[in-house]
């Protein structure tokens, strides 16, 4: 990545959580690992911290990077602040501060909006209105999910930026497909003639898409209650995921024809009803001999609150490839674990030779095990024989990990910062792909009546 225009990476809520424990340190790495010196990081913030300000945060964030002393300190060198007035409804003065610091000459400029969705709609208005995108470079507007809170907003969102930004120019940033395990599932599917060949309704029974947390909603009670486990897991996270799994291969390995696949998938999945639906309320309970607080106990949540912090979704994909497949969407907090994982089902084999009745056959269904976290790689479960006198059948699985074969797996925020600085948009997801997401969930988005209690610290409700 060798860029002979500088590179300025605005970065607004530089002061926050997520600058400081994934933004900056994958920065950082990008920057570094590709010998490219020439991206400077500018913080923007309403609170006056100075660039002295913004150099500690960014030398706290890179506390771990030790053994790359004198390229952390030149990153820090070259970091700097920008103040804007909370008050304002222009960023007029932001662009003359950047083209002080940025001083004469062409610049790319990245403006990555690491703040809430509200102020973040507002941000990008001011930046477009300001035309800040516009330097003598290329312009990028980097946003976090959520994009929107129903179809409607994220159709109202998707105006919004269209008034001022082209798509090339807009990278809605979720983090899950930028996990190598994640990026790892087109090739999977499409470089293995094994597994595509039977990847469809002949031959597979069921997709489960699982997605479970071991923490409550802690700090972000407040924004958890506005949303609720459909808006803040299903619609984004395990429906991106969905579109891995179940898309048809691209006409080519480009950032649109992906998209235009994982569109289309899309546009076939039923409308969910809500007879087709599970939530679920985490409860308090004692978990290793601590007793953990209940949803309804959590600070700055309403006690009569029928948010859900579990749900169970089955979708439907009505083409020819996925009829009569259902596809299980389960997301949950405070669950017994904390993992991610895509599990496809076979169907079982069409006769049972190795017993005497057919309803008690031994063979268990082929699997395949798609690992996100906390182990990423994948498991083929099949049948084998049991090294015994008596014929017996068992399942084992054949087992991949990418901490065994590959060193120095990169981060997903990483790998996604660094497809920005490259203006590669394949893992980026598209404003039509967004509302046609929104779609699929938007009569099941909150639940009538209460949510199922299930204690801390289990496997969620007894799904029936």
């Amino acid at each position: 990545m060798t860029h002979a225009v500088p590179t300025s990476f605005v970065v607004f809520g530089v002061t926050g959580d997520l600058a400081h424990r994934k933004l900056i340190p994958a920065l950082f790495d990008a920057v570094a690992d590709t010998n490219d010196h020439d991206v400077r990081l500018i913080g923007v913030s309403s609170q006056p911290v100075g660039a002295a300000g913004v150099q500690e945060i960014v030398r706290k964030s890179l506390a771990d990077r030790g053994n790359r002393g004198s390229t952390v300190a030149r990153f820090v060198e070259r970091s700097t602040h920008a103040l804007v007035s909370r008050d304002s409804d222009t960023l007029d003065d932001l662009g003359r501060q950047l083209r002080e610091i940025e001083g004469p000459g062409p610049n790319n400029r990245v403006f990555y909006l690491a703040i809430p969705p509200g102020p973040a709609a507002s941000i990008s208005t001011m930046i477009g209105k300001a035309r800040l995108l516009d330097a003598g470079g290329w312009g990028r507007i980097v946003l976090e999910k959520p994009f929107g809170r129903d179809l409607a907003s994220a159709t109202a969102l998707n105006e919004l930026l269209h008034e001022y930004f082209s798509e090339t120019q807009i990278y809605r940033m979720d983090h899950y497909l930028g996990k190598e395990a994640v990026q790892n599932l087109l090739t999977f599917r499409f470089a293995n003639p094994l597994f595509e060949s039977t990847w469809n309704r002949d031959r597979i029974e069921s997709v489960d898409i699982r997605v479970a947390e071991d923490i409550g909603v802690g700090e972000r009670a407040g924004y958890y209650e506005k949303s609720g486990a459909v808006r803040d897991m299903i619609q984004n996270h395990l429906t991106q995921l969905t579109t891995l799994v179940g898309m048809e291969a691209p006409s080519s390995f480009t950032a649109e024809a992906i998209r235009d696949s994982k569109v289309r998938v899309l546009e076939s999945v039923r409308t969910v009803a809500t007879r087709d639906v599970v939530y679920g309320q985490y409860a308090s309970a004692s978990i290793n001999g601590e007793l953990v607080p209940g949803y309804l106990d959590e600070p700055d949540v309403d006690p009569g609150s029928k948010t859900p912090t579990f749900v169970h979704i089955r979708l439907a994909i009505d083409n020819w490839r996925w009829q009569g497949v259902p596809f299980y969407l389960t997301t949950g907090k405070r669950l017994h674990e904390r993992s991610s994982a895509i599990v496809v089902t076979y169907r079982p084999a069409p006769v049972c030779i190795f017993h005497g009745r057919e309803d008690d056959c031994p063979i268990g269904r082929n699997t395949v095990t798609l690992r996100i976290q906390p182990h990423e790689g994948f498991d083929v479960g099949f049948s084998v024989k049991d090294p015994d006198p008596e014929m017996q059948v068992v399942s084992k699985p054949l087992s991949f990990d990418y901490s065994d074969a590959f060193k120095d797996i990169p981060d997903a925020y990483r790998t996604l910062v660094t497809d920005i600085l490259e203006g590669d948009q394949t893992l980026f997801v598209r404003g039509d792909e967004v509302e046609a997401s929104w779609r699929v969930y938007e009569d099941v988005l909150e639940p009538a009546a209460a949510p199922l209690p299930y204690p801390a610290g289990s496997s969620g409700p007894k799904l029936s």
